[in-house]
């Protein structure tokens, strides 16, 4: 740090204060993922439904990850789930997308959104499958989720095959229904998915993709090696003028499972992420990271390598 000349002490002290607010619109959709997938816990509890969140599952056929909002097992049966919070309200064309109608006059297609989440359910029953090496017999149900209570849904929707709830009618169903003896291997094969991780810059702007390093060192890397638990970290920046001065002022905070570092984050160390959406991965300063949290390392991403396309 002796050696940083002023105009690097500069430019790393107003990292450290630049504020990144959140993306409202985006966040909205993330607020109501979240309530919905605390509600489903208190109401699957004494059923025994595991509620998993934003489970990410390998696409040899169109490349990547695909997202499920949440998948429930109980017994012997699988819900996948696709959860929309729109308002207004929709049409379903001949062609199965879904167009959008909003209450400030504009419109989105939303594309084929039962076909969708359709194909991600036959992808990942046949995983689990290919994991347990037989036909498990798993009763997968699609259901799409509308939980905005302004939205106005087509009669059509109800002519998709699919299970179609609005919120209390999805909590209805997890509360009504018990669905027997645990498959162990079923739930098994959910908790060996990942998810995405969350990076929040200073502000409340929230990072969703993959972390591909954090770029801290062999230290860390090796610290972290095979975890089973996810990844938190937060950071402390001080932001003061006397700041600018100061030897590397930002501490960071590691925890995975019950391991615990801490240490001082240097000048012009950043983590290199794929945020979704982007293009391309990109580097993200660590003077401008508040608090991360970085999914379990998927079991499963061998799994789907040699299936016939769903």
């Amino acid at each position: 740090m002796n050696t940083m000349n002023l105009s690097q002490r500069w430019k790393w002290w107003r990292e450290r204060r630049r504020h990144h607010p959140p993306d409202e619109i985006h966040r909205a959709g993330e607020l109501a993922e979240q309530r919905l997938a605390k509600i489903s816990r208190a109401a699957g509890k004494k059923n025994g439904w595991h509620i998993f969140e934003s489970v990410r599952i390998p696409d040899v056929e169109q490349g990547g990850k695909r997202e499920i909002d949440l998948v429930i097992v109980g017994g012997n049966t699988m819900l996948v789930v696709e959860q929309k919070h729109w308002s207004g309200s929709f049409e379903i064309n001949a062609d199965e997308e879904f167009i959008q109608h909003r209450k400030n006059g504009t419109t989105h297609n939303h594309s084929t959104v039962n076909q969708r989440i359709a194909r991600k359910s036959r992808m990942l029953v046949a995983m689990h499958n290919e994991r347990v090496g037989k036909d498990d017999g798993v009763d997968v149900r699609v259901v799409l989720a509308f939980t905005n209570r302004n939205l106005d849904w087509p009669s059509n929707v109800m002519d998709l095959g699919s299970i179609v709830k609005d919120e209390a009618g999805f909590i209805g169903l997890l509360e009504d229904e018990n669905p027997g003896e645990l498959n162990e291997a079923l739930l098994e094969t959910l908790q060996g998915f990942g998810t995405w991780d969350e990076v929040e810059l200073n502000g409340g702007l929230m990072c969703k993709g993959d972390v591909l390093d954090l770029g801290l060192g062999d230290v860390i890397d090796t610290w972290q090696e095979g975890r089973r638990t996810p990844l938190l970290g937060s950071i402390d920046h001080p932001r003061g003028f006397l700041t600018l001065f100061t030897a590397p002022p930002s501490q960071l905070n590691l925890n995975t499972g019950e391991r615990h570092m801490e240490a001082k984050l240097p000048f012009g160390k950043s983590l290199r992420m794929h945020v979704v959406g982007r293009k391309s991965p990109e580097d993200i300063p660590w003077s401008t990271v508040a608090s991360l949290n970085l999914s379990t390392p998927s079991l499963n991403d061998g799994l789907g390598q040699t299936l016939e396309k769903p």
